[in-house]
C-alpha cells in the first residue's frame, strides 16, 4: 500500500520546487470526502486516487496534474462541488477534475450512447487541457490492474473498451509506457487462455533468445566503438499482446517470430543515430523493405526513431531501434514528455496534438453517439502513412486512405470541389491508396456538382466520410430510403438469403420497432444516411427468420406416444416402467454415464435420450411436457459411448497429428474429426470419439491439454 509521503518523495525527485503542502491538502481533502467508501477489492477507496497519482508521477507530471489525480473522483462519488474545488485549490485544477468526471447524472438510452457521450465530453476537455486525458489514462490503468475483483460481464466490458479506445488513445498520444500495460491487461482479461499460452511459450524460449541477443549486443558494441559514438545498448522484450498480434494478423507460427527480444540503441544526438545505422549495416545484412526513418518523418504522435531489421548470425532476424535519449523520452512518455513541471505543452507540438483533437470533435459534431464512437475507433486504431503537400508539409493518414481523404483534410469545400488528384506529378484515380512519401496535389473546380455517393466507400478517414454523408443528408429522404434498401439487401445476399421486402413487411416492422424507428421507411433512410449499420439490421432479420424456422420445425416434430414396443436398448439406458422400447442417445448432446438425463418420446423412433442441460430439452419441456419420460443409466454390460471433444490451440505445423496421436494413445477410437482455422492464427478441432469406459474421458482431456500450443480442451 503506497503512502502520501512516498508520492511527495517521488514528485520531488524531478521537481525540487514542489509545493508539498498543496499535495498533502489534496490528499486529506480526498480522504475526508471519500470517507469510508471502499472498492470492489475491499480496500479503502482513497488508495485508488493515490495509485493514479503515482502513475502520473512516473510520467513526471506537474504538481497541478498530481493534485487533480488525487481529487479526480471527488465530483462523481462525493457531495463536494466544482465551486468548492475552485475556492480550495484553483480553477485550473477544478477544470481538469471536471473534465475527467463521467456524465453520471444524465440518463442515456443505451450503454453505447453513454460511452460515446463520455468520450465526447473528455475530448472537449482535452481540447482545453491535454492533461485531462493523461489523468483518465492513468485512472483506466489502475482500474485494469484491479479489474479481477469485478463481475465477469463488467470485466469484459471494461477490458474491451480499454483495448478499443484507451490503449489506441495512449498510442495516438505517444505514451508507450501506458499503452503496452493497457494492451496486455486487456488481453489477459479478454483472452486469458491465449495470454497464458503465449506467456508459457515465451518463458520456454527465453534463455535461448537472451543468449542470442547478448552475443549480438557484444558484436554491435564493438563495431560502434570504432565510430567513437557513445551508445547504450539494451535487449528489448516484446509484450504479450504485440506477440499475439504478430501471430494472429501476420499469419505466423510462434517459432517464426524472431524479435521477441529485440535491440534498442540510445545515443546522444540525431547525427549519432545515422552513424550507428551505418555501422550496423556494415556488419549485418539489412532485410529489404524493413527500414523506416521516423526521424526524418516523425509519426503523428511525435515518435522519432530509426527502425531496421537485419539478418544476424545463424540466419536469425534481429529488429533494432536507434534513437537519441530525448527521442526515447518522447517515445516512452509521448505528449507527457512535453508537459513537465517546468512548462506545459507549447508551440508546434501543442498545435499538432490540439489539431487532431479538434478534428475528432469537428468531424463528428453532427454525428449521433454510435457514429461518433465508430469514427473515433477508426481514427485511433488505424496505422499511418505519411504524405507531402506541394509545399512540403507532412500529413498523416490511416493506411488505405485515398486522395478523397487528402482533399477533405484540407477543407470541406476543397473535398466537395474535388475533380482529380496527382501523386508524384502523375494523375491517379480516386481509389488510389496513398503511400508513404507521396507528393499529393488536389485538382478542384468551382463548377463541380459535389461528391459522389461512391466516395463514402472510398474514403478511409471518419472526417471525409462524415462530410460526404452530411452533403447527402440535405437531399430528399426518398433517395436515402432507396440507398438504405440496397445496402441492406446487399448484406442479406452475403448471408445467402433471397429477401423480398414486400413479402416481409411485418417482420421489417417488428425489427424497426425494436430499433426505435416509427416506420420501416425511417430505418431504410437511416441506413442510407450511414447512421445505422446495414450489417446490424441484416443480423437481426436473419435471427428473426431463424427463430421462425425453428418454431416450424418444432411444431412438425410434435408426435404422439409410440404404441409399438421395440427390442431392449444396447445404449446403457433404461426407461422406468417399460422393458421393451427402442432407445437412442441424442446426437445433439451425446449423453454419457454420470450425466443427468431425460427421455423424449419421438415419432416412430422410440425414446431419444438427452442430457438435462441440453438446450433442446428445455424447449421440449415447454412445448410438449407430456412427451417427456423418466430414464436412467443401466450399465449391466459393456457399452460404447460417443463423445464430442473440442480442442482450441495456437495453429502450428503438425498440430493435428500430435493431438490425434494423443487421443489414439489413450485407447479410444476417433470416429470423425473437423478442423477450422481462424483469421487470427488459431485452430479449433472437433473430434467425435468412441469410448468404452467413461473414466477415459477425463484422462483424454488432461492429456490433450498437455500438447504444445493447446490452451483448452473440453467436452461439447
Amino acid at each position: 500500500m503506497k503512502k502520501i509521503q512516498n508520492l511527495t518523495k517521488k514528485v520531488k525527485s524531478y521537481n525540487s520546487k514542489l509545493d508539498e503542502e498543496l499535495i498533502n491538502n489534496a490528499y486529506e481533502f480526498a480522504k475526508t470526502y471519500h470517507g469510508k467508501q471502499s472498492r470492489a477489492s475491499g480496500e479503502a477507496f482513497i488508495e485508488h486516487p493515490l495509485e493514479v497519482a503515482f502513475i502520473l508521477a512516473e510520467l513526471e507530471m506537474d504538481e497541478a496534474t498530481i493534485v487533480a489525480a488525487l481529487l479526480h473522483d471527488i465530483l462523481e462519488d462525493t457531495d463536494a462541488s466544482l465551486k468548492q474545488l475552485e475556492r480550495t485549490f484553483s480553477p485550473e485544477i477544478a477544470s481538469m477534475i471536471d473534465g475527467v468526471t463521467k456524465l453520471s447524472h444524465i440518463k442515456f438510452k443505451t450503454q453505447k450512447e453513454h460511452q460515446a457521450e463520455n468520450l465526447r465530453k473528455m475530448f472537449l476537455a482535452m481540447a482545453r487541457d491535454l492533461r485531462v486525458v493523461l489523468i483518465k489514462l492513468a485512472d483506466r490503468l489502475h482500474n485494469m490492474r484491479t479489474v479481477k475483483y469485478l463481475s465477469e460481464d463488467k470485466r469484459k466490458r471494461i477490458a474491451k473498451e480499454t483495448r478499443e479506445i484507451y490503449a489506441p488513445l495512449a498510442h495516438r498520444l505517444g505514451i508507450f509506457q501506458l499503452k503496452w500495460q493497457l494492451e496486455d491487461l486487456a488481453f489477459e482479461t479478454l483472452e486469458n487462455k491465449k495470454y497464458d499460452q503465449i506467456s508459457k511459450m515465451v518463458d520456454q524460449k527465453r534463455a535461448e533468445r537472451e543468449r542470442y541477443i547478448k552475443d549480438a549486443i557484444r558484436l554491435i558494441n564493438k563495431e560502434i566503438k570504432k565510430q567513437k559514438v557513445k551508445a547504450e545498448i539494451n535487449g528489448r522484450v516484446k509484450h504479450f499482446y504485440s506477440i499475439y498480434q504478430k501471430i494472429a494478423k501476420k499469419d505466423k507460427d510462434f517459432n517464426e517470430i524472431y524479435d521477441l527480444l529485440a535491440i534498442r540503441i540510445l545515443v546522444e544526438d540525431k547525427k549519432d543515430c545515422y552513424a550507428v545505422l551505418g555501422a550496423l549495416h556494415n556488419i549485418y545484412k539489412p532485410v529489404p523493405g524493413r527500414f523506416k526513418d521516423f526521424i526524418a518523418v516523425p509519426k503523428a504522435n511525435m515518435y522519432q526513431s530509426l527502425h531496421t531489421t537485419v539478418v544476424g548470425e545463424e540466419g536469425n532476424i534481429i529488429e533494432i531501434q536507434i534513437r537519441s535519449r530525448e527521442m526515447h523520452r518522447v517515445a516512452e512518455y509521448g505528449v507527457a514528455a512535453h508537459w513537465t513541471y517546468k512548462e506545459g505543452l507549447r508551440g508546434k507540438k501543442k498545435q499538432e496534438q490540439l489539431a487532431w483533437i479538434t478534428q475528432v470533435l469537428q468531424q463528428n459534431e453532427a454525428s449521433d453517439s454510435a457514429e461518433f464512437l465508430e469514427g473515433l475507433k477508426s481514427d485511433l486504431l488505424e496505422k499511418e502513412v505519411f504524405v507531402f503537400t506541394p509545399k512540403g508539409d507532412v500529413k498523416s493518414f490511416p493506411v488505405g486512405a485515398t486522395p478523397i481523404d487528402f482533399a477533405y483534410s484540407i477543407h470541406t469545400e476543397v473535398g466537395h470541389a474535388l475533380i482529380g488528384a496527382k501523386a508524384n506529378q502523375k494523375i491517379v484515380p480516386f481509389e488510389y491508396k496513398l503511400q508513404t512519401g507521396d507528393m499529393v496535389d488536389i485538382l478542384t473546380s468551382k463548377s463541380s456538382s459535389g461528391p459522389s455517393k461512391d466516395w463514402i466507400n472510398l474514403a478511409k478517414t471518419s472526417k471525409a466520410r462524415s462530410r460526404i454523408r452530411q452533403f447527402f443528408s440535405k437531399e430528399v429522404k426518398e433517395d436515402s430510403v432507396y440507398v438504405g434498401k440496397e445496402e441492406l439487401l446487399k448484406v442479406l445476399r452475403k448471408y445467402k438469403i433471397t429477401f423480398v421486402i414486400s413479402k416481409h413487411t411485418k417482420l421489417l416492422d417488428e425489427v424497426s420497432a425494436k430499433m426505435n424507428f416509427k416506420k420501416t421507411q425511417d430505418l431504410f433512410a437511416s441506413i442510407g444516411q450511414g447512421k445505422t449499420s446495414a450489417k446490424q439490421v441484416a443480423t437481426k432479420i436473419v435471427n428473426e427468420l431463424s427463430r421462425a424456422e425453428e418454431r416450424e420445425v418444432t411444431e412438425d416434430a410434435d408426435v404422439k406416444t409410440t404404441t409399438k414396443r421395440k427390442a431392449p436398448s444396447k445404449t446403457g439406458v433404461a426407461v422406468k416402467g417399460i422393458d421393451e422400447v427402442l432407445i437412442r442417445l441424442a446426437r445433439c448432446c451425446n449423453p454419457v454415464p454420470r450425466d443427468d438425463i431425460a427421455g423424449f418420446v419421438t415419432r416412430g423412433r422410440g425414446v431419444s435420450v438427452h442430457r438435462k442441460d441440453c438446450e433442446n430439452v428445455a424447449s421440449l419441456e415447454r412445448q410438449t411436457p407430456d412427451r417427456m419420460i423418466d430414464v436412467f443409466w443401466d450399465l449391466g454390460k459393456s457399452v460404447n459411448f460417443q463423445v464430442e471433444l473440442q480442442v482450441e490451440a495456437l495453429d502450428r505445423v503438425k498440430l493435428l497429428k500430435d493431438i490425434s496421436i494423443t487421443i489414439s494413445d489413450s485407447g479410444v477410437n476417433i470416429i470423425s474429426a473437423n478442423v477450422s482455422t481462424t483469421k487470427d492464427g488459431f485452430a479449433i478441432f472437433r473430434f467425435l470419439v468412441e469410448i468404452g469406459n467413461i473414466a477415459h474421458l477425463d484422462n483424454i482431456i488432461r492429456n490433450v491439454r498437455k500438447v504444445e500450443a493447446v490452451f483448452d480442451a473440453h467436452r461439447i
